[in-house]
């Protein structure tokens, strides 16, 4: 599964690169540049997302059970699809299931045989219910004999051993970069309930970040300077043997800063449009603003 270009305005930022490079396909465009959270320059964007290089992220080389030596991330095994920042009236839970999920709506339309869609949904604790979710993609079948597959395809008690967020704060004010100290790297499973969704041709991780004290004290701490903040968050499978090692990044995005008030406001299920207005995109926004 290699990284891929996109094709989106040359002020774009562009996934990281492999040996091997194919055109992204046109689904996955469609989600990468058409949700109401902006896919923006990796440098200069604001309120929006970009695709930084793996590198930014330190992870586990080939000698650390050696040594403790990390090493540079390098490329991801999923290619980026887009983030969607949205804020409902109740937990927004399994969002892949949904028929208003504009991603896994693009993916069908496209009568794709072989893509796979991986979704990692964290549920933030706050006055109103918020849900920031990435996704990562694939056209090509996740190799049976990777543990990319072993995890996907797996239980609940080895997701919860393995999944691990990396993150670092690359912008913003020394308070919140002095939090998230203890936070730069840690397993999922063993710090907040996840609940884990399977489909045919997709896997998405709900995390309710409410379930950890501590990170959810962070979360708001995080909120009241968020629009001068960015972050990298990438998901990693962790290493326990030397088998294992490098440690794989499965994707990562860059938040740039956000804003609250820009959340896309998800429709009740029981009462979805027919055809149901597509959670996050663009399209619904600018029909709402002219309403």
């Amino acid at each position: 599964m290699n990284q891929t270009k996109t094709s989106a305005d040359d002020n774009n930022s562009k996934p990281a690169k492999t040996e091997s490079i194919s055109a992204v396909p046109g689904w996955i465009t469609e989600t990468i540049n058409g949700g109401s959270f902006r896919h923006v320059d990796l440098h200069t964007g604001s309120n929006g997302w970009a695709s930084p290089p793996g590198n930014v992220f330190s992870l586990r080389s080939t000698t650390y059970f050696t040594n403790k030596q990390k090493s540079p991330g390098g490329d991801y095994l999923l290619s980026p699809a887009g983030v969607d920042w949205l804020k409902s009236t109740s937990k927004l839970d399994h969002t892949l299931s949904r028929p208003d999920n504009r991603v896994i709506h693009a993916l069908k339309k496209s009568q794709s045989v072989n893509s796979f869609i991986f979704a990692i949904n964290f549920q933030i604790p706050s006055k109103e219910h918020y849900s920031l979710v990435l996704y990562s993609a694939t056209e090509e079948p996740i190799p049976s004999d990777s543990f990319l597959h072993k995890l996907i395809n797996g239980d609940d008690s080895l997701r919860n051993q393995r999944f691990k967020l990396v993150s670092q704060v690359v912008k913003g004010p020394w308070v919140v970069k002095a939090a998230s100290g203890n936070l730069g790297a840690f397993v999922l499973g063993k710090t907040v309930k996840c609940n884990y969704h399977r489909g045919s041709n997709y896997f998405e991780i709900d995390v309710d970040v409410s379930t950890s004290a501590i990170l959810a004290a962070f979360v708001r701490l995080a909120l009241g300077y968020v629009t001068s903040l960015t972050v990298d968050v990438g998901l990693v499978m962790e290493a326990l043997t030397e088998d294992e090692l490098p440690e794989r990044l499965i994707g990562g995005v860059r938040i740039c800063h956000m804003e609250l008030s820009s959340a896309f406001l998800v429709d009740d299920q029981k009462n979805l449009q027919q055809p149901p207005r597509m959670m996050g995109s663009v399209e619904a926004n600018q029909e709402e603003d002219n309403i």
